[in-house]
């Protein structure tokens, strides 16, 4: 068992910035990729950023590249979101998640129930 439990959402300005945290306890091991994902209202859950925690490797959605940085802390077990020049297509409820594998893009029921996530936070950009 894997828990997650986010902090950081809010509600912005266009342009601004917030930054996302993810504690993680339990048996981690094995789930190397820690990773933020995003769903809006009416739409499917979608990969944001992704990080590996043996070595940092990252991954990023293409609409957020050079405005997002994904990072981690493995003494605290903690990955961090920062997300700067936030945009209004932006807002959505952010989930943390563990996994086995790398995963982007849509994120299917299936893909849901095999990897853990957290109970997510809300973010909200205002043009």
């Amino acid at each position: 068992q894997v828990q997650l439990v986010e902090s950081g959402g809010g509600s912005v300005q266009a342009g601004g910035s917030l930054r996302l945290s993810c504690a993680a306890s339990g048996y981690t091991y094995g789930w190397n990729y820690k990773g933020w994902f995003r769903q809006a209202p009416g739409k499917e859950r979608e990969g944001v950023a992704l990080i590996y925690s043996g070595g940092d490797m990252t991954y990023y959605t293409d609409s957020v590249k050079g405005r997002f940085t994904i990072s981690q802390d493995n003494a605290k077990n903690t990955v961090y979101l920062q997300m700067n020049s936030l945009k209004p297509e932006d807002t959505a409820m952010y989930y943390c998640a563990a996994l086995r594998r790398p995963l982007m893009g849509s994120v299917s029921p299936a893909e849901v129930r095999e990897n853990y996530w957290g109970q997510g936070t809300q973010v909200t950009v205002s043009s």
